[in-house]
């Protein structure tokens, strides 16, 4: 027996798919620069550049104009913080979008200077979703030794960060200076730039700035250990394996493991990343 059309039903499916229609966002490789500078995405990552600015500014990791955020989005995009306004004053209409040779092609035309430095990181290592560059005054301050900060101390560093890397100087901006970090990029999600600051990547914005956090609070951490005057004691061998294996499972990069950080895949939902980050700064 043949079912009987209904009207009614008929009618609300077609509206319902109308709905869905115009709701629908295209992937933003698939849609034109300014289609995916409006796109929702695009409105929520401005969103968490913002936030993510000003917690940047309220700790003193920047002054005056100083560091600069991005993020990918899609394949061939970059949202990236303007030239000459302070991180604690960013504005929607301030955001920036770059193709991946550093092209402005929506938003403020005025894109930081420092973007270069950002895409070789991007080119170089297809995990890196999200940068932060800024200059945290601890951190900052091993760069101007030309020694990183020890190894061994801490076990929430360790994991997250472990070993940093230190670039060579050169002058902020230019090409040389952008291309310091690839001998990096892919066993370290955090450099220090010498004399200069910190450029941190990870698969958020809000993950890279927590690594910030986490290096500057370490840094600081290890200049107050210093100051009693007795030896600091490293953590056991055994034990540092243990944060290794379990570093390994989290899918973090670290030099010091067999296997390069490009080959490691995690087997960890993102919420459970998220999750051990904020037991982490919660602790610092």
């Amino acid at each position: 027996m043949s079912q009987v059309a209904n009207p009614v039903t008929d009618k609300v499916k077609e509206v319902f798919e109308a709905v869905v229609d115009a709701l629908r966002v295209p992937k933003p490789e698939e849609g034109t620069p300014s289609a995916v500078f409006r796109s929702f995405e695009a409105e929520a990552l401005r969103e968490e550049i913002i936030r993510t600015g000003r917690k940047l500014w309220e700790r003193q990791y920047v002054d005056g104009n100083g560091g600069n955020i991005s993020c990918r989005i899609g394949g061939e995009y970059v949202l990236c913080t303007p030239t000459m306004i302070s991180k604690g004053d960013i504005a929607p209409a301030d955001i920036c979008l770059s193709d991946m040779s550093g092209n402005i092609v929506a938003g403020n035309p005025h894109r930081t200077s420092e973007l270069l430095l950002h895409l070789e990181i991007y080119r170089a290592n297809p995990r890196a979703r999200a940068i932060v560059h800024c200059h945290p005054p601890y951190a900052t301050a091993f760069s101007l030794t030309g020694t990183p900060p020890p190894c061994g101390l801490i076990s929430e560093y360790e994991i997250f960060i472990g070993p940093a890397a230190l670039a060579r100087f050169e002058t902020p901006g230019t090409q040389a200076f952008a291309e310091t970090v690839l001998p990096f990029v892919q066993d370290h999600n955090t450099i220090l730039l010498a004399n200069h600051g910190v450029v941190c990547w990870s698969d958020t914005i809000t993950h890279a700035e927590w690594l910030v956090e986490i290096l500057e609070s370490y840094c600081k951490t290890c200049v107050i250990a210093g100051q009693i005057g007795k030896p600091l004691i490293p953590i056991p061998e055994p034990k540092l394996k243990e944060i290794l294996d379990l570093k390994r499972h989290l899918g973090f990069p670290d030099a010091r493991m067999s296997s390069s950080s490009s080959d490691v895949s995690p087997d960890v939902s993102s919420a459970e990343v998220d999750r051990h980050f904020r037991e982490v700064v919660s602790r610092l």
